[in-house]
């Protein structure tokens, strides 16, 4: 396993962007912290597209401080934006939220039951657990706090002295045609739109905030709180600012230079923070990389306005929910890191953005692919254990399992999810009937308490309750079906006696997996490591329909060893009519 963390050789995307990262700060700040940054807007649920935004500097920021080098990665929540619409879905929320439209997200309430003072709290608690949890270090900045205390005061000043100038430069791009969403090969049947609820998603410019010309900030209103308000005046010696409201006709003139109830447009807004923070690494989302999109505007902004320079970052692309129709943050419904943290362990939730570059689309699964993403992790850490997995899988796994400050909890005897995810399934959860199958599964060493294979059983659980359909769930039948036995030819019956006989001396995961594929070699006079043929394999799929029809009463389920296990060994005998 190569050693990640230390000077870079290895072939994946984090050294490499870490070198750049680490190169380009000893240019622009030689002996300060490395700064990188991400931006999320509590405007609703905070989703995991919205996550790539905050693991891709992280992972980046975390390889830098493993090489001794001092980060801040700083995440600032654009809770001072506007309120621009009601998301669907969202408990405690109905259509009388309308009437905070324009409002900054702080002001709003929140929703009703919710132990926070508003509705930006609100969305950023569950974010904040969730990234707790995923170990991610950061420093947090509340864009209200600094707009409303006054932080940002000499830049708006600059920014209002300079608007003729920053008019210009975003008139250069206004003429071009507006950058269309990109098209991308779609994820499964979902896209989380990476960029969408963050304040980039806005590309507000400012055009036509003030009738008496182009100005970069916009006031919210003294009486009703909203952003419709139009500057009518502004003297730039005494920073004399005159404004109108669109929404409740309240009319206001006040001094900029004390006055701290608006912020910059976002495409002024977000250039200015890159100089203020002196921001080494941030990434965007592909709609921000068009011509004429805030990323690129801001590139120019920041050098000709701020007297900075833009960061280095990557696109990064869609992330993609299997199972689900496209859908953004507004819209209601979508899966956020907690969902996900529900049903699988931080450092899978992890491995999947360190082991895609950012640019690669990816997909985060709900339904039973989840399954095959488990094994694939599984197989994956025992390559690493053994030392044959690819070096840049081994630094993605590194990345996963641990930071710079230490390893994530982990289960402790990490069984197959599907395994466990079957059991209960087949138990409904009870933890003496779970206790007993899984210790059966090798009785050799067998478990001594559940709490070894927490928390993946559990999270098993939760995925079993949560995602699968009530339909598809498994219950085993109470009394044998007479019609069927009754149907079955000689053949079918000598095939149920060959495995009941065999069950006693096969009583564990891997017997029982050689009995149930074994039973048709027999019967077909094949050896018992006789290798599959078309024949051999129609053969066995018609036995394992067979014993499904009679142990659950339809043609699929949990993998048969599993259930036959689950189900033990006198059940099974009765129910296969022996």
């Amino acid at each position: 396993m190569p050693i990640v963390g230390q000077s870079s050789t290895e072939t994946d995307w984090v050294s490499r962007f870490a070198d750049e990262v680490i190169a380009e700060s000893e240019r622009r700040a030689p002996g300060k912290p490395v700064v990188v940054a991400s931006g999320l807007s509590p405007s609703g649920p905070i989703h995991l597209g919205n996550l790539r935004e905050v693991m891709t500097p992280h992972l980046v920021a975390d390889e830098v401080r493993r090489r001794g080098h001092e980060v801040r990665h700083l995440i600032s929540w654009d809770d001072y934006d506007r309120f621009r619409k009601v998301p669907n879905g969202v408990d405690g929320v109905d259509k009388s939220w309308a009437e905070h439209i324009g409002k900054p997200l702080t002001s709003v309430p929140a929703p009703a039951g919710s132990p926070y003072p508003n509705w930006a709290a609100h969305f950023k608690a569950a974010m904040s657990d969730s990234l707790a949890e995923l170990r991610v270090e950061y420093d947090s900045i509340s864009q209200t706090e600094q707009y409303t205390s006054g932080v940002y005061r000499e830049q708006i000043l600059h920014a209002m002295k300079r608007r003729a100038d920053i008019d210009a430069i975003l008139d250069q791009y206004r003429t071009k045609p507006k950058p269309g969403k990109q098209s991308q090969k779609p994820v499964e049947a979902a896209e989380l739109e990476a960029a969408e609820g963050s304040g980039a998603a806005a590309e507000d410019d400012g055009s036509g905030a003030g009738v008496a010309g182009y100005f970069p900030y916009k006031p919210y209103c003294g009486q009703c709180e909203k952003d419709l308000t139009s500057v009518t005046s502004y003297d730039d010696a005494s920073t004399e600012l005159a404004y109108t409201c669109t929404a409740c006709g309240f009319t206001e003139t006040v001094l900029l230079s004390e006055f701290n109830r608006g912020k910059l447009v976002w495409k002024v807004d977000w250039p200015m923070r890159w100089a203020y923070e002196g921001v080494i690494f941030e990434p965007s989302g592909v709609d921000h990389s068009s011509p004429g999109s805030s990323f690129v505007v801001g590139g120019q902004i920041v050098r000709e306005i701020f007297g900075g320079v833009q960061p280095i970052g990557p696109m990064y692309a869609f992330v993609g929910i299997s199972g689900m129709a496209k859908m953004s943050s507004s819209a209601g419904g979508v899966p956020t890191p907690a969902d996900a943290l529900e049903i699988m362990e931080a450092p899978l939730l992890r491995w999947l953005y360190a082991r895609r570059r950012p640019n690669q689309s990816f997909k985060i699964a709900f339904d039973q692919e989840i399954q095959r993403l488990y094994d694939e992790w599984d197989k994956l850490e025992s390559k690493v254990a053994d030392g044959t997995a690819l070096p840049a899988d081994a630094a993605a796994y590194s990345r996963a399992v641990r930071t710079a400050a230490g390893e994530l909890p982990r289960t402790p005897r990490p069984l197959p999810y599907r395994t466990l995810a079957s059991v209960v399934d087949i138990t409904a959860g009870h933890d003496e009937q779970t206790l007993r199958i899984l210790s059966d599964l090798d009785p050799a060493n067998p478990l001594s308490s559940l709490e070894e294979v927490r928390p993946r059983l559990d999270l098993a659980e939760s995925w079993i309750s949560a995602h699968v359909p009530a339909d598809q769930r498994t219950l085993v039948r109470d009394e044998p079906d007479k019609e069927l036995l009754g149907s079955l030819d000689e053949q079918a019956r000598e095939s149920l006696r060959l495995l009941v006989d065999g069950l006693d001396s096969h009583w564990s995961l891997d017997g029982l997996t050689t009995l149930v594929y074994g039973v048709p070699k027999t019967m077909a006079g094949l050896a018992p490591d006789a290798k599959p043929t078309p024949e051999l394999k129609v053969a066995q799929r018609s036995f394992f329909a067979l014993l499904y029809r009679l142990l659950v009463g339809r043609e699929t389920g949990p993998r048969l060893p599993t259930l036959l296990l689950a189900v033990g060994a006198d059940r099974v005998r009765k129910l296969l009519g022996a």
